[in-house]
């Protein structure tokens, strides 16, 4: 089992920076990957970004490439997004996800069994 907490999010303008926090218990954060989905409302969750369980592979929806960056501190069973450059249709609620690792890092939400509660960006343009 593994239980997930995000912070870090708020208001900003279009720009401006934001950093994402997802706080993990459990013994088997370590063996599991990692993605933040974000979810607009009256749109379905879509993928963002993920990390597989040791860090040494990212993979992000082309629309962050170059904006966005995704870590994890095994140690302290954490995962970052540090997100720069926000647009305003980057606005919605962000969820961290954790789920097994597969041979393919998996993009969809029903590929991974964690979810945290979500924490709200808002970005004013």
């Amino acid at each position: 089992q593994v239980q997930l907490v995000e912070s870090g999010g708020g208001l900003v303008q279009a720009g401006e920076s934001l950093r994402l926090s997802c706080a993990a218990s459990g013994r088997s954060f370590s063996s599991k990957k990692m993605g933040w989905f974000r979810q607009a409302p009256g749109k379905e969750r879509e993928f963002v970004a993920a990390i597989d369980w040791s860090g040494s592979n990212t993979y992000y929806t082309d629309s962050v490439k170059g904006r966005f960056t995704i870590s994890r501190d095994n140690a302290k069973n954490t995962v970052s997004l540090q997100m720069n450059s926000l647009k305003a249709e980057e606005t919605a609620v962000y969820y961290c996800a954790a789920g097994t690792p597969r041979l393919w890092i998996g993009r969809r939400p029903d590929e991974y069994e964690y979810w945290g509660q979500g924490t709200q960006v808002t970005v004013s343009s």
